[in-house]
């Protein structure tokens, strides 16, 4: 593993805990010697971490949207800034460069951003760890709908094992490089139902 993909807000929340994860979880990426690779913004969580990132002397990967850029919101002074047409490019060019995905705080662009390389994992279109860094039991009560998604019969409980959560930016570390993805067949039960 050599790069982390971090979804986190444009905003730095309601309470400075957020903030502070933001920081340790950029520290943790470079003492484990690995790249951040992130949405490209210099605001809100998303320039915290990088900041962090650079200076603490590691990797700072950004990929944002021209719209993004023109209204300057984007970080000019990263590792690497990689500017794309649209949000599909840029989501694309994250997960191609990125070995993990972890979502730390943020709204509901982070939700969507996670949700779509979690069901990617779903699908078998990658084997790379998904996690949540659970700041303050920020995650808690989406963890909590995934399980009443579960109750009702939409989603394999099995699927919930495809989530690393911790509350800590080296447990998620640790999780991430521990993870070895779930050999599951998500159209397994309909074609042996035909």
């Amino acid at each position: 593993m050599k790069a982390v993909c971090v979804y986190c807000g444009s905003a730095t929340g309601a309470r400075p805990v957020y903030a502070e994860a933001a920081k340790a979880f950029g520290r943790a990426l470079v003492e484990n010697d690995l790249s951040l690779v992130y949405g490209g913004g210099r605001v809100g969580l998303m320039g915290l971490i990088a900041d962090e990132v650079l200076a603490a002397g590691g990797r700072a990967i950004g990929v944002i949207p021209e719209l993004l850029l023109a209204k300057e919101v984007g970080h000019t002074d990263l590792t690497e800034l990689h500017v794309v047409p649209d949000m599909h490019e840029r989501k694309k060019m994250m997960a191609d460069l990125s070995d993990a995905f972890v979502a730390m705080p943020g709204g509901v662009g982070t939700f969507e951003e996670f949700f779509e390389v979690y069901t990617w994992a779903q699908l078998g279109y990658h084997q790379k760890p998904v996690g949540l860094l659970d700041v303050n039991g920020y995650y808690a009560p989406l963890m909590s709908m995934l399980r009443h998604t579960v109750d009702e019969g939409f989603m394999r409980e099995a699927y919930l094992d495809f989530i690393q959560v911790a509350a800590e930016p080296g447990e998620m570390i640790a999780k991430l490089r521990a993870y070895a993805p779930p050999m599951i067949d998500k159209w397994s039960e309909k074609r042996n139902a035909v």
